[in-house]
């Protein structure tokens, strides 16, 4: 199979995969696996990917972005989402990932965390659908700064491969009596200043692996990736309250099943 076709088809596991609860780096080792695309070229190639699902994230959510510039009504008694909000959500795990960010990559990132992590994940999401209280906020201007700290704290849980990003800050909000679309929206927002981060730390790693040889396979799965990642989000978005997180827990442990008999065994 040609690196054209395999950056193609990781591109559109990526975009399928980063923003539901899931996991991407689950789905993206089990597909490299299979794919027998695999090593420090596969690594830097899915740094590059993750910039096309970041780009997603900004192209939806830009005028959000725009707002959150207006600090005139940080703290104003009216509800309204501000720069606070994203902070309380992001802070927690910016400082746990850059502590641990070699410890992660070196120790966690392998297919026994990933099985476990799955499984785990699952677990937190059904608990999550099961024991929410009632909503307080169904929309993202009514979050109040403890609830978005609480999603914060959870997506500490996401430095974890498998774990999955959006399972655990989407967990997280409906456990703080935020909606299922609202935990949704907010978990898109805080992923693209977590991502930057620790995308960035990945992509100056692989320096050294980027070469001009590979910019077409480079550019084929960063596009694929984009256009995948922002028409997920957007049917995502409208879908997550009719269907709530158990189908997405489920699938992730058939996931972790297919990763023990693929990957580990």
């Amino acid at each position: 199979m040609s690196e054209h076709i395999i950056a193609f088809i990781l591109g559109v596991v990526e975009g399928l995969t980063e923003f539901l609860p899931v996991s991407s780096t689950g789905h993206l080792i089990l597909a490299g696996h299979l794919l027998g695309f695999e090593g420090q070229k596969a690594a830097t190639f899915e740094v590059i990917i993750q910039l096309g699902s970041m780009l997603a994230v900004l192209v939806l959510f830009w005028r959000r972005y725009l707002s959150l510039l207006n600090f005139k009504t940080i703290g104003k008694s009216h509800k309204k989402l501000d720069i606070i909000h994203i902070i309380l959500g992001v802070l927690p795990a910016a400082l746990v990932g850059l502590i641990l960010h070699d410890f992660i990559k070196n120790v966690l990132f392998s297919p026994k965390v990933v099985v476990v992590s799955l499984i785990l994940g699952a677990i937190l999401m059904i608990f999550a659908e099961k024991k929410h209280g009632r909503f307080t906020a169904s929309t993202v201007d009514e979050l109040s700064y403890m609830q978005a700290l609480s999603i914060g704290l959870f997506q500490c849980l996401a430095v974890i491969p498998g774990f999955s990003r959006a399972g655990s800050t989407i967990s997280g909000g409906l456990l703080s009596r935020a909606d299922h679309k609202t935990s949704a929206e907010f978990s898109f927002l805080v992923a693209l200043p977590i991502m930057v981060g620790a995308t960035g730390l990945d992509l100056i790693k692989s320096l050294d692996f980027l070469h001009t040889n590979d910019i077409p396979m480079f550019a084929i799965g960063f596009i694929t990736a984009f256009v995948v990642a922002m028409l997920v989000a957007v049917i995502f978005l409208k879908l997550i309250g009719k269907i709530g997180l158990s189908i997405f827990a489920y699938y992730r442990i058939v996931l972790a099943v297919l990763f023990t008999i693929f990957v580990i065994m």
